[in-house]
């Protein structure tokens, strides 16, 4: 379209044509882009074998699918990469909500990385009861450990199923020590029983606490203080140090309640810093001794073992499980009787009983 402005009357004076309105409809809408197959066995464990951070991603993302196929891939790579195992420091880290484990991890990660080596971070991330999503978002936590070229970090949702994120992420830890990762950190959920899960995977349970808020000594009454191996402080800085010491002497004293432990290692109670990167050598230094003494004892070897077995019931009790649930005639019975008891017709335990005695007397049909 010609513009009156541009005549030669209006010496000067000119406007341009302007620029073309683009498509309302984005062009590419309906092109979906096409998704590279799978590679093969032999593939993704050569690649594994090489330290291809890009195909043990998808070899963990394989563990993690909860699709039938993918699950016997997943195995297939596994069973492949299990004597390329074993040969790393498996620590697991817990504490309670916003006890500062992910900032820990970040210090604590590049502290590992300057002696050499890799490392690997497996961090559970609890699922919505509601929505059933998660955020996944500990990588925000770990700015620095995130960029190291020799850390890799993987969050999981828990989704609500915490025995199966926990076969997972032993599955993943085989899958990253047979990668050349010789630092496992596999951080908690922080509640619950996650932390029983990831004590029966690990070979140091490191448990952060805090202090200055409220008693200290109501951690003493849990269960998660014997199974820790070493107790940390953190945010011992400031006006806080007070308190942080107040809270580790606490601890020690507390620790002399409990029996002894099976490696015959006493826990001890430090105070750090993770946000100002205080003392991290020293709890690092507890962690080496630790490791020296349960080798010197024989401990590290036994507890393995003890874990490879109570991880065989494991599996064992899930595939039990799954097949009973994946059942669709037990389905439809469980339906039934949840409609029988709900309307207070049968009692819970009796409706229990009648579900299972069909299932094992069709156990074999399918």
């Amino acid at each position: 379209m010609e513009h009156p402005e541009n005549d030669k009357c209006y010496a000067g004076l000119s406007v341009n044509s302007g620029v073309a309105q683009p498509p309302s409809v984005n062009p590419y809408a309906g092109k979906r882009p096409r998704r590279k197959p799978l590679p093969t066995v032999p593939e993704m464990v050569e690649g594994i074998l090489r330290g291809d951070v890009t195909m043990l991603s998808r070899a963990v993302t394989l563990v993690e699918s909860l699709a039938p196929d993918h699950y016997a891939l997943a195995q297939e790579v596994i069973e492949k990469c299990l004597p390329h195992s074993g040969r790393s420091r498996r620590i697991g880290i817990t504490g309670v909500p916003g006890a500062g484990k992910s900032t820990s991890i970040d210090v604590f990660g590049l502290h590992v990385l300057r002696d050499g080596g890799k490392l690997a971070v497996l961090a559970i991330d609890p699922s919505s009861e509601r929505t059933k999503g998660s955020i996944l978002g500990d990588k925000t936590r770990m700015e620095k450990l995130s960029q190291h070229p020799d850390a890799f970090i993987r969050p999981s949702p828990s989704a609500g199923s915490l025995g199966g994120v926990a076969r997972k992420t032993r599955e993943t830890i085989v899958l990253c020590e047979a990668a050349g990762y010789n630092n496992i950190f596999v951080e908690t959920v922080g509640v619950g029983q996650s932390e029983t899960a990831v004590h029966s995977m690990v070979d140091f349970f490191l448990l952060i606490q805090l202090a200055g808020t409220g008693d200290e000594l109501q951690g003493i009454k849990r269960g998660i203080m014997e199974m820790a191996d070493g107790i940390v402080i953190n945010k011992a800085d400031g006006d806080n140090i007070g308190p942080a010491q107040l809270a580790q002497a606490q601890f020690r004293s507390a620790l002399h309640l409990f029996p002894p432990t099976e490696s015959g290692w006493k826990p001890e109670v430090l105070c750090y810093s993770g946000y100002y990167e205080l003392g991290i050598a020293e709890v690092w230094d507890m962690i080496d001794r630790y490791f020296d003494f349960v080798r010197a004892n024989g401990y590290f070897d036994e507890k393995r073992r003890r874990q490879a077995r109570f991880w065989m019931y494991e599996s064992i009790d899930e595939q039990l499980r799954k097949h009973f649930y994946d059942n669709p005639e037990v389905d439809a019975l469980l339906r039934d009787n949840e409609t029988e008891v709900l309307a207070n017709r049968r009692s819970s335990f009796a409706a229990a009983a009648k579900v299972l005695d069909y299932y094992f007397r069709n156990k074999n049909n399918r």
